[in-house]
């Protein structure tokens, strides 16, 4: 999966993030005008500091007591309402920032569930995860400190800027033309760090697949003793992460001592020249010691600011990261114009199809499916066989439209699937995987989720309809015996099972079956052919065969091999014929009888 986010600067990183982020933007300028309102109460003690000099101080060195009060009671006043409008500006942004992220998640969710399986393929589990809750995390993390920095020291930063140029103008360039070598150190630190960071958020993404690795696949891992050898690849991961993570932290810790130290540069030549120009200038006593307040205000944002970079950058990339999710487009799309599927039995055509998953690069990687040409008629039920790596589970999710071919035409009842709206598909055609997946809950809230309005005696109904009912008396609870995490507590037949009751709620049209090819008991694999039978009967079914078995009993056979369709005909026919099927057919009888 290729994202492209190392064409894209902070700047269009942030646009982007807006776009994808809405609830960013909405009374924006209300409160980015409060926030200025708020950083005039900053303001208001340098400018009190120079009046109170000014005209609080009579001639002959006594005090208009009057005066200074009424300044101290204006200055009492605008605090105030400062203050309020600082903390409205502060509420509506820490408001609009968890809006925006809860959108984000939500619409990241649902992207990434809309992807094509070519997508979903080429991608790790962990990598994702690491988008929905690293990433997003880091920007709700940024929010509740560097967005609020940059809006309140930036319009802080402006304010005072201008009521600089109002005192002095010369003193004001000053201060400007010393303290602004620290924005191209800044920059250039800044390239660094967009690096450093890119990076670090890599190498997590890398730590969070592992440790979803070590978590789903605990059991095998103790099975074969692994553990320990396992452990040191995710250390060595995690030692790589650490590293990345510290060298973006040394970089950034360069920020904040050039902060501090062109500081010191600033206020010293703004005293300097202040002094070299004398009170022949105008500047008044007053002026030139809340100029000096004024100087300080303008440079402590740029202190913190230096704090806060990295931590943008840090934000930057993690939306660098989720935008590049964004940006990939769903498949299969919807049509604009759908077609409606017509109604009864439904026959499959794999019209000159050719299939090749994505790769990370520019070029395709080599294709699974080479000019595969067949037609299904309504009611069939196929087998298709092949070794492994032949395309045989390709061809499954093409047909059922997990994945569109990327030449040459799936047709289902006539119509191509790239016509036919996904809701419309999904009521008529059904796809059992080959490793059934259950959720945590009942069995009954496994089935309820595929027809979420059924009652309890459909259930039951499904149940002896596929002749399980025998099973399920077996079972502790019935269909109220919980199934685990992921179905853990159910072997891998009895997840099939689940699956196949699942299916028949929906009563399609076609049914696609890939196999599971974990070994069963011989009773479980007997209620799986009984359940399987009764479930395609009258259906156009097209199984991915992975034991030939399942091949013997249906209808026709076709055969892939390196992505081609090399056989076609009857079980019978094929193992007559001598070919690749009879060859294969021998091997599983002879491995059947040596077992």
């Amino acid at each position: 999966m290729t994202e492209p986010i190392s064409r894209w600067s902070a700047a269009e990183t942030i646009g982007k993030g807006v776009r994808a982020a809405p609830a960013l933007r909405v009374g924006f300028v209300t409160t980015l005008f409060l926030a200025l309102v708020g950083a005039a109460g900053r303001v208001v003690i340098p400018i009190l500091v120079q009046q109170a000099i000014d005209r609080g101080l009579t001639p002959k060195g006594g005090v208009d007591v009057a005066m200074v009060v009424r300044l101290g009671v204006v200055a009492l006043g605008v605090i105030c309402i400062a203050t309020w409008a600082q903390r409205t500006a502060v509420y509506r942004l820490g408001r609009r920032s968890e809006e925006a992220l809860y959108g984000l998640r939500v619409r990241l969710f649902e992207h990434i569930h809309r992807l094509s399986i070519a997508d979903h393929s080429e991608e790790r589990k962990g990598a994702l995860v690491a988008r929905v809750t690293s990433d997003v995390e880091t920007l709700a993390q940024f929010f509740q400190w560097g967005g609020l920095a940059w809006l309140l020291d930036g319009t802080l930063m402006l304010l005072v800027a201008g009521v600089m140029l109002a005192y002095d103008w010369v003193l004001a360039l000053v201060a400007f033309v010393v303290a602004a070598p620290l924005a191209f150190v800044l920059q250039r630190v800044q390239r660094h760090l967009v690096k450093a960071y890119d990076s670090a958020r890599s190498r997590n993404a890398q730590v969070m697949t592992q440790i979803s690795e070590v978590v789903a696949g605990a059991e095998t891992l103790r099975a074969y003793q692994a553990g320990e050898r396992y452990a040191v690849r995710v250390k060595q991961t995690s030692h790589d992460r650490s590293k990345s993570f510290i060298r973006a932290g040394s970089i950034g810790a360069f920020l904040f001592p050039s902060g501090e130290v062109f500081g010191v540069f600033t206020v010293s030549a703004v005293v300097i020249t202040g002094l070299i120009r004398g009170p022949s200038s105008g500047l008044t006593a007053g002026a030139m010691v809340g100029f000096v307040f004024l100087t300080y205000r303008f440079l402590e944002p740029i202190a913190e600011f230096t704090e806060v970079l990295d931590q943008t950058q840090t934000a930057v990339a993690g939306m660098r990261r989720v935008l590049g999710v964004l940006e990939i487009p769903v498949g299969p799309p919807e049509p604009e114009i759908p077609m409606s599927l017509p109604a009864g039995a439904l026959a499959v055509t794999v019209d000159r199809v050719d299939f090749s998953y994505r790769a990370r690069g520019d070029a395709d990687e080599p294709p699974v499916l080479l000019d595969v040409n067949v037609h299904i008629p309504a009611g069939q039920q196929v087998a298709v066989v092949g070794e492994t790596g032949s395309g045989k589970t390709t061809l499954g999710r093409l047909i059922a439209r997990l994945a569109d071919p990327s030449a040459g035409f799936v047709l289902v009842g006539g119509v191509p699937l790239t016509r036919v709206s996904n809701a419309d598909l999904r009521q008529r055609l059904t796809v059992v995987p080959q490793e059934p997946f259950l959720f945590e809950g009942t069995i009954a809230a496994n089935l309820l989720f595929a027809m979420p309005n059924l009652q309890r005696a459909d259930l039951e109904t499904a149940v002896v309809d596929l002749d399980l009912n025998d099973w399920l008396d077996t079972l502790p609870d019935g269909l109220d015996t919980e199934v685990g995490e992921r179905g853990a507590q159910m072997s891998a037949g009895e997840r099939q099972l689940v699956a196949l009751i699942r299916a028949s709620l929906v009563d399609p049209d076609v049914l696609v079956l890939d196999e599971a090819t974990s070994s069963v008991d011989a009773l479980t694999e007997v209620r799986l052919t009984r359940a399987l039978e009764k479930l395609a009967s009258g259906r156009t079914t097209i199984a991915i065969a992975h034991r030939l078995s399942t091949s013997a009993r249906a209808d026709r056979v076709l055969v892939l091999d390196h992505g081609r369709l090399v056989e076609d005909g009857t079980h019978t026919e094929l193992v007559q014929r001598g070919g690749t099927y009879s060859r294969m057919y021998d091997a599983w009888v002879a491995a059947t009888s040596a077992g």
